[in-house]
């Protein structure tokens, strides 16, 4: 669970924009269709806006209703924000670096929701002879994502 009074830091896949906040407030899932389209219903937590601060790069916004705006880096597109027009901030929890301890506490449009997500806890996952095939393709890849952490190293050299 969430400490009111860590300081949690984040950003997108590239490192161009990153973040800091000092406190989280609650932390949701929204299954509504806007949100399936923006972030893939990963979902955020809300954060007063006092408590967050942009340590590297600055966001690009698309405004998705009369009366929300999204923000996201520009050089990769990951969805970082949920700005609502009088009040209150919400951050992706996946573009966190410590995303595992950011759970969520309530669903929201969950009418909404792709009925097929209900089935994914229960999915095969892949076989022992699968992971074979496929290991040595996964073995070339080389990540160019930013590290979850703070670094004056990046990007690398």
């Amino acid at each position: 669970m969430v400490s009111g009074d860590q300081a949690y830091t984040g950003g997108c896949q590239c490192g161009a924009v990153r973040f800091r906040v000092g406190s989280l407030g609650r932390a949701s899932v929204c299954l509504c269709r806007m949100c399936q389209k923006a972030t893939g219903g990963i979902g955020g937590v809300f954060v007063p806006a006092s408590n967050l601060i942009f340590t590297r790069g600055a966001l690009k916004h698309f405004r998705s209703s009369n009366k929300v705006r999204r923000g996201f880096c520009a050089n990769c597109g990951t969805p970082l924000t949920f700005e609502i027009d009088d009040g209150g901030t919400g951050v992706s929890i996946a573009a966190f670096d410590r995303a595992a301890e950011i759970a969520p506490v309530i669903q929201m449009a969950r009418a909404a929701r792709l009925p097929w997500t209900d089935a994914l806890p229960g999915l095969p996952e892949r076989t022992p002879e699968e992971i074979a095939h496929v290991a040595k393709h996964y073995a070339g890849i080389i990540s160019y994502q930013h590290p979850d952490h703070d670094t004056d190293h990046w990007p690398p050299q």
